[in-house]
């Protein structure tokens, strides 16, 4: 169990945070493999700030998700409620659409 009570699952010999995300995988496979999307990735580092002066490290916001469909790049998280209420996460998906906004953000409930 992780912090907030999800599973890990494993689905394709790939170990996932939640029983959610795996589902939502095989989901995106089947949509991949119907030709609905392209360029499916899991796990894409997106980095949200720099290494400078003070900051010791960059820092990064890690998609569930990423793929391409009908030419439109997209971000895809899959989220609990309580998740999606946390400031943490808010602030991220904020720098992230701000730092990227060549994708469009989506996030799975």
């Amino acid at each position: 169990m992780t912090k907030y009570k999800a599973k890990k699952t494993v689905v394709d010999g790939i170990t996932f945070d939640s029983r959610k995300e795996a589902e939502r995988w095989a989901e995106l496979k089947v949509l991949e493999r119907a030709g609905e999307i392209t360029s499916l990735e899991r796990q894409v580092r997106f980095e949200v700030c720099p290494k400078r002066h003070a900051n010791k490290r960059a820092r990064y916001y890690v998609a569930d998700f990423v793929y391409e469909e009908r030419g439109t790049k997209v971000i895809e998280d899959v989220k609990s409620p309580m998740t999606r209420r946390l400031a943490v996460y808010s602030l991220k998906k904020a720098l992230v659409q701000a730092n990227y906004p060549e994708y469009e953000f989506r996030e799975f409930c």
